[in-house]
């Protein structure tokens, strides 16, 4: 008879004594184990989101409150303050310098180079605002500044400068110094006879008003800084950069120069008038 070998029984343990739980389905611990750990990550993303949530607001109410924006400073940054305007200097001439044209030679014969007193150079270091009249309707004579015992006089039809030493000639040195005819906020100078005193051919001359543009420029000064304290000098409206200035005591109009000579022939001061 072949042999048979038999089999164990149902219930016979393992070697070790370990005997399996039959109470309850395999694989549950792991299935706890699984979903415990599911949670603890939907609580985490939860709290994460929450905390982000919180942290993005704050900048956005801060930028939507304008008092905040103002008061932050941004290091690094350069804030740039509204520009102030400084208005510029109008042909009254009183903020301007001396004035920047292109100079011409000297012009020689001017007795001011024999007995002028030529002005030092401490005198010329810096224009100096002249104490100006206002031009309204008041009599003024004007003064030489390197002649000071002379003044403008109208001697025929034209302009020069004369010591004054009679009644007449001090009527003769006494001008009406008006706003200006070409621009308000220049002079214009009327003899006590109804002329006007206007350069023509660069020289001046005093001439009835014959109501024309170019007589009303041709009889328009505008006073600038002078060297000297106290005094102006008197640039033509109508030509720039050209200057009143006396040359053998004639009264002429000349280019700027840039000479103590001019400045000081182109110098004049308005006094009271003499008559």
């Amino acid at each position: 008879m072949p042999e048979t070998t038999p089999e164990p029984p149902p219930n016979q343990s393992w070697e070790n004594g370990w005997v399996p739980d039959t109470s309850r389905p395999p694989g549950t611990r792991r299935l706890w184990l699984a979903g415990a750990l599911a949670l603890v990550t939907i609580v985490s993303c939860v709290t994460a989101i929450a905390v982000m949530d919180n942290g993005s607001d704050g900048p956005s109410r801060a930028s939507k409150d304008p008092s905040s924006a103002e008061s932050a400073t941004v290091p690094g940054l350069i804030s740039f303050a509204t520009p102030s305007t400084t208005e510029p200097a109008g042909k009254s001439g009183l903020a301007t310098g001396r004035p920047s044209t292109s100079t011409a030679p000297q012009e020689n014969g001017s007795p001011s180079a024999a007995g002028g007193a030529k002005p030092s150079k401490s005198s010329t270091s810096h224009a100096s605002s002249p104490a100006e009249p206002k031009p309204s309707a008041t009599y003024r004579s004007v003064r030489s500044v390197n002649y000071p015992d002379r003044y403008w006089h109208v001697s025929g039809d034209f302009v020069k400068l004369d010591p004054i030493t009679s009644a007449s000639a001090r009527q003769d040195a006494t001008f009406k110094a008006v706003k200006g005819l070409a621009d308000s906020s220049c002079y214009s100078f009327a003899t006590t006879d109804g002329t006007y005193l206007r350069h023509r051919n660069f020289l001046l001359r005093s001439e009835r008003n014959d109501g024309s543009a170019l007589f009303k420029q041709d009889a328009t000064f505008c006073p600038r800084a002078s060297s000297y304290s106290g005094a102006v000098m008197l640039e033509s409206v109508n030509y720039p950069g050209r200057f009143l200035r006396h040359q053998n005591f004639q009264l002429k109009l000349d280019p700027y120069q840039q000479s103590d000579l001019y400045r000081a022939d182109s110098a004049f001061r308005l006094v009271g008038g003499l008559a």
